[in-house]
């Protein structure tokens, strides 16, 4: 089948999220074509190119998100001046779209909720067909008027209360953004020559990435799979405290993504959260729980293969080691974990502390890690002077690919406790890899870690150095507990998270997803004229077809082990009998 990849800000170029799980995931299902509809975030990520692609991967578009150039985009400038009937039209679908924004659900019941998101759904769509009509909108979403309609909607009554208080700049930083997150909107990916030629889209994320595949399904009826690691409406709201936008402009902008999300979860075929985290979110977010099906990520097991079946052979040697592996940022905490530390140094002084990091990116990163470096040697003064290389100091801060980790499998190979610190954190992939190399682990309960871990290692609660030390402690005086633990968790990893499952699992979702909601297309020769039974007999069935669910059938609704998933329950009319083979 012919699977249209859609992804921001990462796959196909070398920087950027989900570039290894995608690069995993069409490697592993050579069998399938894939076009890859890429949005980019910055000139840089441009700039740094793409990685090496297999062969199946038989055409890939992209689009910036970051240029403000009409010319730079693809497709999106207008076929000269809009007219006046154009303008007419988008006035009336930007007005209702910044109407429902200015909105929000009103915190009314269900019936008030399903009446915005059908006033939202219809906004979007007009401008969307607006755009194909008219050649893109991109300059339309930053003209005056569009300021003007966002103000409107801002000063009618029923507004948000935040939204009254907006002032100039704020409507000029929303509307910008806006016009970015709908930018998809003006590309010329949607025809027969772009994603209405495949049989399945599959966003590998929310937000402008899922964009065009609401707009393949629109145009030519192509199902839609959502794939969420990270929940984009999550990682909005983190992001939103970081950026200088006021208190109005992020509320009318958290409005905007949250009624997107959820236009999205209400079209898409199937979604797939990475974890029950994630799913929660999705839930919570409108999501239909009929539709959600969990699919781990898939990491790969075989390069700490070799730590992984020594077990705790060298355990001895390495026993009061301490280690953190994992970007360092202040959502990680590490504050909290050199304090912790220093009360566990008072119960084992033999103990270390290696900080295992990615490269810092940027001043901020580069500033935090400089703060932990400087309460590090304020905590441990008279250790703290030398060359910092393990075993000369108890707290080590190292670089992944430097002289003291050329591999990351060495980190964990040298580690009696792994631990993790974080506030915030979605999928925890450096307690997967220690999993993978049979090791004991201590971690916050945040996010996806009590799903991963399992009952295999020790969870505290977060911002509290005292518990994590105390648990520490605890691992780092028991080895016979430490080999127990690491071998149960290395068990669970390999049953759950390595890149076999993930591939198995999405093999099978584009094979089912295909079969219930296939494309209805007209099948052509070179001659223009239509090929006799090229499209299978069941597609002529009104309705869905493979979906028929209900008492005659054996199978009720939510009962997957009839053959039927429950997300795609839906009545087949009863003057149509399926008998057979035909189902």
């Amino acid at each position: 089948m012919r699977i249209g990849l859609l992804t921001e800000g990462g796959y196909p170029y070398v920087s950027g999220e989900a570039r290894l799980w995608c690069d995993r995931l069409v490697r592993g299902l050579g069998r399938h074509e894939f076009d890859i509809y890429a949005l980019s975030r910055s000139r840089r990520q441009e700039e740094q190119g793409w990685i090496a692609l297999p062969p199946q991967v038989s055409r890939v578009r992209t689009a910036p998100l970051w240029t403000v150039d009409d010319d730079a985009l693809s497709g999106a400038g207008p076929r000269g001046g809009h007219g006046r009937r154009a303008r007419r039209r988008f006035t009336e679908c930007f007005g209702e779209l910044t109407a429902v924004i200015c909105r929000g659900d009103s915190g009314g019941g269900a019936g008030c909720r399903d009446d915005v998101a059908d006033r939202f759904g219809n906004a979007l769509y007009g401008l969307a067909e607006l755009a194909r009509d008219e050649g893109g909108l991109a300059g339309a979403l930053r003209s005056e008027a569009a300021v003007r309609a966002l103000e409107s909607a801002c000063r009618a009554p029923g507004a948000l209360r935040a939204a009254r208080t907006v002032r100039v700049p704020d409507l000029l930083a929303v509307t910008g953004l806006l016009e970015r997150a709908l930018r998809p909107l003006s590309l010329d990916w949607y025809g027969d020559d772009g994603l209405g030629a495949v049989d399945l889209c599959h966003a590998t994320s929310g937000g402008p990435a899922a964009l065009p595949g609401l707009l393949a399904r629109r145009f030519a009826g192509v199902p839609l799979l959502v794939t969420e690691y990270g929940v984009q409406l999550r990682a909005h709201y983190l992001a939103a405290g970081d950026t200088d936008l006021n208190a109005p402009a992020r509320a009318l902008l958290a409005s905007f993504h949250g009624l997107l999300a959820a236009e999205v979860y209400d079209r898409a075929t199937l979604i797939t959260p990475g974890n029950t985290h994630a799913r929660r979110w999705q839930e919570r977010c409108g999501a239909d729980r009929a539709k959600l099906r969990t699919v781990h990520p898939g990491m790969e097991a075989d390069r700490f293969a070799e730590v992984g079946e020594g077990g705790y052979d060298d355990f001895t040697a390495d026993s009061g080691t301490l280690l953190w592996v994992g970007r360092i940022e202040p959502a990680k905490d590490l504050i909290s974990l050199l304090h912790a530390f220093a009360e566990v140094r008072k119960e084992e002084p033999g103990a270390r502390l290696r900080i295992v990091g990615a490269p810092a990116e940027g001043p901020e990163a580069a500033a935090y890690l400089a703060h932990c470096r400087a309460l590090a040697a304020q905590l441990f003064p008279d250790e703290a002077d030398g060359a910092h290389a393990v075993g000369d100091n108890p707290v080590s801060f190292e670089e992944i690919g430097g002289p003291e980790t050329p591999e990351l499998a060495d980190a964990y190979a040298g580690a009696g406790v792994v631990v993790l610190s974080s506030v915030v954190e979605g999928f925890p992939i450096s307690l997967v890899e220690a999993m993978f190399c049979g090791r004991a682990t201590v971690s916050t309960d945040v996010g996806a870690v009590v799903e991963v871990i399992g009952g295999t290692g020790l969870v505290v609660p977060p911002r509290n150095p005292r518990a994590l030390a105390e648990a520490c402690v605890a691992l780092l005086r028991d080895p016979e507990r430490c080999a127990r633990l690491g071998a149960a968790a290395r068990a669970r990893a390999l049953e759950l998270f390595t890149v076999e499952q993930n591939v198995a699992a999405f093999r099978g979702i584009y094979l089912e997803i295909v079969s219930h909601c296939p494309v209805r297309r007209e099948a052509l020769d070179e001659s223009g004229e239509p090929v006799p039974f090229a499209n299978p007999a069941e597609a002529s069935v009104p309705g869905r077809w493979a979906v028929a669910v209900g008492p005659a059938s054996g199978a009720e609704p939510g009962n997957e082990s009839a053959g039927v998933p429950s997300w795609a329950v839906d009545r087949v009319p009863a003057d149509v009998e399926l008998k057979g083979a035909a189902v």
